[in-house]
């Protein structure tokens, strides 16, 4: 759906299990067909990188992990892009965690917005992060070989279309932003308020603790956000509670002692790549981890308390009272 005002064209649209918005304000030119291309990206990468779905790129090519498949430009995309993470971060992102969540039962979309969610669940596999991951790339065909292991893009994939969608609205207006289920990216100076004044672009960083009172507020003008949280994406399985982000050292739900990890960072699929590389640290290294890094975070920890990287503190507008 698109709504035009005044200088404000918005689009909407639901996609990657997450509403999604396309905003620019004060268009050069008619936005319509950008905006309506945006949508038409993550249809792309959602179709082709789908663990939902057999016959999606990514899932034929985890069917025979060991062996050359052919596929789409976008799949091809994100796997590469998912190795690239994996080779910058050393291994804390891994997206060989396919097998696990299949084992939790989560090998389907799960409906996490109605409510307790409970699966039934097999045994968990036995760490494969001994085990260097090594797939091939053949560019001039497109077709890659996965290294053995079925992978997910979860992790990385909703990243991914948002910076494609901001890339195709790149000088289009005076600002943008492309959002989609807390993933976020921006350029320019953010919405008018007023004739004549503008102000930045904001994001709240939810309450993991399930409040609906906001942790903080940040300024996220010509930037991208991403949050790995266990406040959703949390169940039941075989009558154990487990959650989606997995550690691959132990192949388990990672035990950090984190809530929330909220990462900014130039780019949102590098800012999702950090958040989950962050959670995987611990509450007692994160802040290490992330100021050795130069990485920009916020993180709760499991007493409900905020903290916060050194290089992300000019961009706090506003904090809880209680959230230090």
């Amino acid at each position: 759906m698109t709504t035009v005002t005044q200088g404000d064209v918005i689009h909407r649209f639901r996609a990657m299990a997450s509403e999604v918005t396309v905003r620019v304000i004060d268009p050069m030119r008619d936005p319509s067909d950008a905006v309506t291309a945006v949508e038409g990206i993550f249809r792309d990468i959602e179709r082709s990188c789908s663990r939902f779905d057999d016959s999606s790129d990514l899932m034929r090519a985890n069917a025979r992990p060991d062996e050359w498949t052919e596929v789409a430009p976008s799949c091809f995309a994100a796997i590469e892009l998912a190795y690239a993470a994996y080779e910058r971060t050393e291994g804390a992102f891994d997206p060989r965690v396919l097998r696990t969540l299949t084992a939790m039962g989560y090998d389907r979309s799960l409906n996490f917005a109605a409510g307790a969610v409970s699966t039934s669940a097999g045994e968990l596999p036995e760490s494969w992060a001994i085990k260097p991951w090594r797939p091939e790339f053949d560019h001039a065909a497109s077709r890659v070989r996965l290294g053995g292991t079925p992978i997910d893009l979860g992790g990385i994939g909703k990243g991914y279309a948002v910076r494609c969608g901001i890339e195709a609205l790149a000088a289009l207006g005076r600002a943008a932003l492309v959002e989609a289920g807390g993933d976020l990216a921006t350029y320019g100076d953010g919405p008018a308020r007023e004739a004549g004044e503008t102000r930045a672009w904001r994001a709240a960083v939810e309450d993991p603790r399930d409040s609906d009172q906001p942790m903080a507020v940040l300024d996220v003008s010509d930037a991208a956000v991403a949050t790995s949280s266990i406040k959703l994406r949390n169940w039941r399985a075989g009558g154990r509670d487990v959650h989606h982000l997995i550690d691959p050292r132990t192949g388990q739900p990672a035990a950090s002692g984190l809530r929330s990890v909220t990462v900014v960072d130039d780019d949102p699929a590098w800012a999702e790549v950090w958040t989950k590389a962050a959670f995987l640290q611990g509450a007692a290294a994160i802040a290490g981890f992330v100021d050795g890094a130069g990485i920009s975070a916020l993180w709760v920890d499991d007493n409900g308390t905020l903290h916060s990287s050194a290089s992300l503190r000019d961009r706090i507008l506003w904090e809880a009272p209680d959230a230090r």
